[in-house]
């Protein structure tokens, strides 16, 4: 292993340090805005009927004995406006389907038996430093059309006085159905890169994946 010295750490540090300070700037010193997290349609499936847990763990529901099927995962990030500031108590609304492609809603016609020990939604707060982080599993592909698959993904709904309200969608890396989504292909290869969680490690026996999220200013 080659040992690197106290001081080529410090200077590696600082160097690392500048160039933090300058990828957020241009040429002529402006601060360079963050893109805004690309909308996305709402779909359908937002839940038509109230329920009573709506809390981080979507994989486990009070009185159940079993647990979700499927991956279980946990999805963490942080929410920014345009300039890089931490957005904190923001509410982000979540839902999705289950490990079947299955929504808890009453007019999904996806024939797949839906999970009953899935919660399927969930609304919470990030962080006073804009952090969020939420346990769930990776949904199911389901087909939109007779020859439209949807691939694995999230919707969430992010508001706060004083922001553009988003309604976007969450994807997973290297899901073949990502190369042919009728929605995800619509975007910039930007976009697709900023809707698309990065995979960026394991707790125990979950993968973790990382979305961050911008939020544009409301103007008035």
């Amino acid at each position: 292993m080659k040992i690197i010295s106290r001081r080529k750490l410090i200077q590696l540090s600082l160097l690392g340090g500048i160039a933090s300070a300058l990828g957020s700037r241009s040429s002529f010193g402006k601060v360079l805005a963050l893109m805004p997290t690309p909308n996305e349609t709402e779909g359908p499936f937002y839940p038509a009927k109230d329920q009573n847990e709506k809390d981080a763990d979507l994989t486990q529901i009070e009185g159940h004995r079993g647990v979700a099927q499927g991956q279980h995962i946990i999805v963490s990030g942080q929410v920014q406006d345009i300039a890089g500031h931490p957005v904190a108590n923001a509410v982000l609304d979540i839902w999705q389907a289950d490990a079947n492609g299955r929504y808890r809603h009453p007019r999904d016609p996806n024939p797949a038996k839906p999970d009953t020990n899935f919660q399927g939604w969930a609304i919470i707060d990030s962080d006073e430093n804009g952090f969020f982080r939420f346990k769930t599993v990776i949904p199911g592909a389901y087909p939109a059309s007779g020859t439209w698959i949807r691939p694995p993904h999230i919707h969430l709904k992010i508001s706060k006085p004083g922001y553009r309200a988003l309604t976007t969608q969450m994807y997973f890396p290297d899901e073949k159905h990502n190369k042919t989504d009728l929605l995800l292909n619509a975007k910039s290869a930007a976009e697709k890169s900023a809707m698309i969680a990065k995979n960026i490690g394991q707790q125990g026996n979950l993968p973790i994946y990382e979305y961050n999220i911008v939020l544009d200013l409301l103007r008035k």
